[in-house]
């Protein structure tokens, strides 16, 4: 044989085996190496069974009553609690989209200013909005009710709608007492509120204090209702919860993640650094960073957390207030809540788990994909308003790949009973009006 052909032969065969090697790398699955202790011990604390029992809601003695529960559940999904007859809780929090919705901003009565953020697991955070404007659950439920952007429901309106419906005034009175007379218009007058238009709130203030208080007192009891109802709305295991199980079994087993979610793991819990933010079960530190996200085209950035913390720090309903029972209480996270200049452009930390049923992403929702949210982190530009708490990852596109893989594998289903993730069955028979 000539020996150029020989030489021909043997670069195929070069080839060959190089390709071959190539190709048995990508599918013969690497050995993964042990976790450490300390990383154990970080797997067990993003756990979903290391989550503890649901902290009790400050200032709603209601909270876990199943009595409120079922009046919680059907104010949730009644749209008679909007100006419009048309707009309820669940128009954005969607219990088929983890009780978020589909669109960037929310959309009630109008566009409103911020994407709508998921309500599972909503019940351990001590802050609740992107910017933390209210403390308590019961407190934030009231908040949609009222503005013109969501709901806009005058308070006297809520008030008279539980006096009027047979259903929700024998529920009402079971929870909180027998509902008040509304039947005075000259007293009560309909469409009355404090944050309505003008001539709502004209109305509102030319009420006498003790007429504005009683409208008022039902109006809060709508809130706890409706928290108490939100409490029940809890995740589920998912894949990752059910690796870390694994871990523990006397012989090990990798069922629950695949090697590229594993990898993606193990990114998550280093290079990309993520854990800084995004720790305990729920993954999330519940705290406010500012991460450098650009406000929506047409928008002007706001101050973020700065703002929030003067709204909830003068806010009638937070838990130093008067609407919150029983009067002994502690409000530590309140009295000593972070303020100052470095809280500018800060957002609340979201929850990681189920991201594929909450998209889009950002306080915004200026981000349609996961892949997208990964490469604003890994760029990390300067922000237009305050400083960007995040450092560039420098990760490759093969790992950010990995770590998406990871995130998705946080999806599972709600330990939510079906029947609580639908309008009450007995709905349409609730009330003759309805």
């Amino acid at each position: 044989m000539p020996p150029a052909t020989l030489r021909n032969l043997a670069a195929v065969v070069i080839l060959a085996l190089t390709l071959g090697a190539v190709w048995a790398l990508f599918r013969v699955p690497l050995q993964q190496p042990p976790w450490t202790e300390k990383e154990t011990g970080t797997l067990q604390s993003l756990w979903l069974g290391s989550l503890p029992p649901l902290p009790e809601e400050t200032g709603n003695p209601v909270a876990d009553d199943p009595r409120a529960q079922r009046l919680g559940h059907r104010l949730f999904f009644d749209p008679r609690l909007s100006a419009n007859g048309q707009v309820s809780c669940a128009t954005c929090h969607q219990p088929a989209r983890r009780f978020a919705d589909a669109v960037s901003l929310a959309l009630g009565l109008a566009v409103g200013d911020f994407n709508t953020m998921s309500l599972v697991g909503a019940a351990y955070s001590p802050w609740l909005f992107w910017d933390g404007r209210r403390d308590s659950l019961w407190s934030q439920a009231l908040s949609p009710l009222e503005s013109p952007l969501e709901q806009g429901a005058a308070r006297t309106s809520l008030a008279r709608l539980v006096a009027a419906d047979t259903g929700y005034r024998e529920r009402y009175s079971e929870l909180f007492g027998p509902v008040p007379d509304l039947s005075d218009r000259r007293r009560f007058p309909e469409g009355a509120g404090p944050n309505g238009n003008p001539e709502s709130e004209a109305a509102w203030t030319n009420m006498t204090p003790e007429d504005r208080e009683t409208v008022t007192a039902v109006f809060v009891n709508l809130g706890k209702a409706i928290a108490a109802y939100e409490r029940l709305l809890l995740p589920g295991a998912t894949d990752f919860d059910r690796y870390v199980e694994n871990l523990e079994m006397p012989k090990p087993s990798p069922a629950g993640l695949s090697r590229r979610e594993t990898e993606g793991l193990r990114l998550f819990m280093g290079k990309a650094q993520c854990l800084n933010c995004h720790n305990g079960p729920l993954f999330t530190n519940h705290e406010f960073h500012n991460t450098g996200v650009l406000p929506p085209p047409g928008r002007l950035p706001d101050k973020g957390r700065v703002s929030g913390v003067e709204v909830v720090l003068n806010e009638p309903f937070n838990c130093l207030g008067t609407y919150n029972d029983p009067p002994e209480r502690n409000c530590a996270e309140l009295r000593f809540a972070r303020t100052g200049a470095e809280l500018t452009g800060a957002r609340k930390t979201p929850s990681l788990r189920n991201l594929g049923g909450t998209d889009p992403f950002m306080h915004a929702g200026q981000m349609r994909t996961i892949a997208e949210v990964l490469d604003h982190y890994n760029r990390a530009r300067p922000a237009i308003v305050g400083h960007n708490e995040a450092k560039p990852l420098n990760l490759l596109p093969y790992e950010l790949k990995r770590l998406e893989a990871f995130l998705l594998a946080l999806d599972g289903p709600m330990a939510v009973a079906p029947e609580w993730l639908a309008p009450p069955a007995d709905y349409s028979t609730m009330s003759p009006t309805f």
